[in-house]
């Protein structure tokens, strides 16, 4: 069985999403930046399922450094992890993705980023709760 993962960040009150885009997206502050520095570290060398717009946004250097593949909201979320069985696999992509994959995801790495502007997509932590092969 995969090793199933969560690597996101959260606003200061669990902001996730502004308009399709991270709410601080372009931020050049350190502590942004490093965040993504870390995203990258972190997946290097595993597997990031999520969908087309986050795998199109995945920058050719880490691209090649991992193993990357879009899901479909067709597909079967226990076909797609029986894909990379004895792998590491993190789920990206944010909350339509996280709906589905959560109660597969044995670990959830997040970073609480100073960001406490306006979002529209928020960290539900419901997902915490349904981890390990609990049902939502």
């Amino acid at each position: 069985m995969a090793d199933i993962r969560c690597i996101c960040a959260i606003g200061l009150s669990g902001q996730m999403g502004l308009k399709g885009e991270l709410p601080w997206e372009g931020d050049p502050r350190p502590e942004f930046r490093a965040d993504v520095e870390r995203f990258f570290d972190i997946t290097r060398g595993h597997v990031l399922i999520a969908g087309p717009k986050t795998i199109g946004a995945v920058p050719d250097f880490a691209a090649k450094e991992m193993t990357l593949r879009i899901a479909r909201s067709h597909e079967n979320p226990e076909d797609v992890l029986a894909e990379f069985a004895d792998r590491v696999v993190f789920i990206g992509g944010g909350p339509p993705l996280w709906d589905v994959y959560a109660k597969y995801i044995m670990h959830w790495d997040i970073t609480r980023l100073p960001y406490d502007g306006p979002a529209d997509r928020w960290f539900d932590p419901k997902w915490l709760l349904t981890g390990k092969g609990r049902p939502l």
